[in-house]
């Protein structure tokens, strides 16, 4: 026999006397449990159904005994014993349209009570009017008033008393929770948290309204407001304090974990309002706050109908696909069902992880994987020919600062060389629109970074004037939780037991999130207004170290006890705080709430700026480090290089960051001082031709 008939079960097995005898005592033993548990559900409904019934005859004779001080007349109990039948019968009916025969007692609420008043109103009302009609008019009028009260307390005490014996049983939790909010938000927590024993315990509310202080939400008190936290704290000892303001702004959100810093405990919170979809907040709802939470604006949300008009069934391209920003451009753009999406990587771990993500999400959408550099003109216009995408995202940069400063000859390669080089295919191949995203540091710029992406900036300015493709730049603050941002070092220094290191202590930045960068670039896409800048309004900037301290705390640490601070001074390219609008730009209200456009009063020539370009090239492709600092400073007149050495030892310490304040501030006088270069270098020369920029 050989070694696959002895590992084969035979198909006939199946049908084999024991087989038979197993498969009929599983069915006999199913249907057995299922009688079982068919009859037990008869048993309980005829409890419930006998167990109320019987409630109608003792409230119904206990009227009588109230009415008559315990001892009833003869005929007044001959009365109460003709008329008995008819109220059974009247109100077991009338009892089935309000359900009071199904539903579970233990979760017996303002509905269920409600539903018990209407269905003995209403079987009372019928119930009087049949006995007047049998010619009982003798029948008391207060009888049948207290009966109803006595009915509607017996009713609603049978159901209650699950909850009250529930409550009584109940253990501490083993998790003690103070609770921020004591609105609806906080009433549905902590009636949740009574419903679970045995996870959270309560232990008292704060609120600001003044008038809830001392009052009782379930029998946990309203211990008093914002400014008695820290003693309530102190005194009650949570385990964890839960914002339960779903509606709260980031200010108060902000000015909550300002006082918990001297505490070490956790801080939790609800979904916003527009994520809780039923209005309903529960214990499973309960999420760790995140810095996030603490931005000092309302989070961006816009509609998403004129992107789905301009993106569904369309061809779209994005650059840099597998970075913090195009990875997230590349998951909004597949949600709206484009009819391809090309993904242009250049690193291949990127592009397989953001393809994979894709794939997992939306299943088989039409995703087109490429490897490439924006700075190879053959290699972009082959993929611009093979897939004639109709809108392009330009992602792609290098946009680390203190890398750039030391390495500006790739920075202009790879932002200015890799801009012209897809915007004049973008141009040659017919694509309706191209969208590149900028940065803040382009105005006024410091660094290097700041300022290739600023001529980045004017290339598509110069490109939107000579060709029929809408080219348009979208500037955004620093992204929260992207490809080396601030919070995910902090993270990293606070996992390691600190110091946190900080600049500056007067460093500012503006800061946004993921989804809302996209939205802003995806509804300037939708506007595609060519030459345009278009910025977000994104509320005030946000001072680093208070971000660090917020970080820090939420991480469940106290700052500068547990974890340690260090001011370690501005790096190469850094300036104190950034700007939206630059010299020369007016911002001005956009069609989208939220949406500023800036409008460059100054048009530089295109012949001169592409001369420009390409001698700073030259000197990038050479090597030239000090050309292309002196190129960029021609081009950009408001671009002030850092006076400190391209690679200065590094510091710590308070000193040396205010030392750099000083140094700091006068680069921004210095730059706003800053006029344009004499017309040496702006001399007029005929326009050349459409797409032989760079």
């Amino acid at each position: 026999m050989s070694a696959t008939s002895t590992n084969t079960i035979p198909l006939e097995s199946a049908e084999s006397p024991a087989a038979r005898d197993l498969f009929s005592v599983s069915g006999k033993l199913y249907r057995l449990w299922a009688e079982r548990r068919s009859m037990a559900l008869d048993n309980h409904r005829v409890l419930v159904v006998a167990s109320q019934l019987a409630l109608v005859v003792l409230s119904n004779y206990l009227a009588f005994w109230l009415r008559f001080d315990g001892s009833i007349p003869a005929t007044e109990l001959a009365v109460c014993l003709q008329t008995i039948g008819l109220l059974l019968a009247i109100r077991a009916a009338a009892f089935v349209p309000f359900r009071l025969y199904a539903g579970l007692w233990q979760y017996t609420g303002v509905p269920e009570l409600c539903n018990i008043v209407l269905a003995v109103a209403s079987s009372t009302t019928v119930f009087y009017l049949a006995v007047n009609a049998l010619g009982k008019t003798d029948y008391s009028r207060s009888i049948v008033f207290i009966d109803s009260m006595l009915l509607v307390s017996f009713l609603s005490g049978i159901r209650l008393s699950k909850r009250v014996s529930r409550r009584l049983r109940r253990t501490k939790g083993h998790k003690r929770v103070l609770i921020f909010g004591a609105g609806d938000a906080g009433e549905m927590i902590v009636r949740d948290m009574h419903n679970r024993p045995g996870e959270y315990e309560p232990l008292g509310l704060v609120d600001d309204d003044a008038a809830k202080v001392g009052q009782h939400i379930h029998g946990v008190p309203v211990l008093g407001g914002r400014r008695d936290l820290g003693a309530i704290i102190a005194r009650t000892q949570p385990h964890e304090l839960l914002v339960a303001m779903p509606g709260a702004d980031s200010e108060t959100v902000r000015s909550v974990v300002e006082i918990l810093q001297p505490f070490k405990v956790p801080v939790t919170t609800l979904p916003s309002v527009r994520d809780i979809l039923d209005g309903r907040v529960s214990v499973n709802q309960i999420r760790d706050l995140t810095i996030e939470d603490l931005l000092p604006r309302a989070a961006i949300d816009l509609s998403v109908e004129p992107v789905r008009q301009l993106i569904t069934g369309s061809r779209v391209l994005v650059t840099g696909a597998g970075g913090s920003i195009g990875s997230e451009l590349c998951r909004q753009i597949a949600a709206l069902e484009p009819a391809s999406l090309v993904l242009f990587e250049r690193y291949e771990n990127s592009l397989y992880t953001i393809t994979n993500d894709l794939l997992d999400r939306f299943g088989p959408v039409a995703i087109r994987s490429v490897i490439g550099d924006v700075t190879d003109a053959k290699r972009v216009n082959q993929v611009l020919e093979e897939y004639r995408p109709q809108v392009i995202f330009h992602a792609a940069a290098h946009k680390h600062v203190p890398l750039m400063e030391h390495n500006p000859c790739e920075a202009v390669k790879n932002n200015i060389v890799g801009t012209a080089t897809i915007a004049r295919a973008a141009a040659r191949w017919g694509v309706e629109r191209f969208i590149m995203i900028s940065t803040d540091k382009a105005v006024n710029p410091t660094s290097i970074m700041g300022a290739t992406k600023r001529v980045g900036e004017l290339i598509l300015q110069v490109m939107s004037t000579r060709s029929a493709t809408r080219f348009a730049t979208v500037r955004f603050g620093n992204v929260l939780g992207s490809n080396g941002s601030v919070i995910p070092r902090f993270l990293e220094q606070i996992r390691a037991g600190g110091p946190v290191t900080v600049t500056h202590p007067e460093i500012r930045r503006y800061f946004m999130l993921i989804p809302e960068a996209v939205q802003l670039v995806l509804h300037a896409a939708a506007l595609g207004e060519p030459g345009t800048v278009y910025v977000l309004e994104m509320g005030d900037q946000i001072k680093l170290v208070d971000m660090a301290r917020n970080v820090i705390r939420l991480a469940g640490f106290v700052p500068d006890e547990e974890i340690p601070m260090t001011f370690v001074g501005l790096r190469p390219g850094e300036k104190l705080f950034e700007e939206l609008v630059g010299a020369g730009e007016t911002a001005e209200p956009s069609p989208v709430q939220k949406i500023m456009r800036i409008r460059d009063a100054s048009r530089c020539d295109p012949q001169t700026l592409e001369s420009q370009i390409n001698r700073l090239v030259g000197a990038a492709i050479h090597g030239d480090r000090t050309g292309v600092v002196q190129q960029l400073r021609v081009m950009i007149p408001s671009f002030e290089p850092p006076d400190a050495p391209a690679a200065p030892a590094p510091v710590s310490g308070r000193n040396r960051a205010q030392g750099s304040e000083g140094t700091s501030r006068a680069r921004s006088r210095r730059a706003r001082r800053r006029t344009r270069r004499t017309a040496d270098s702006q001399r007029q020369t005929p326009p050349a031709e459409a797409g032989s920029l760079a």
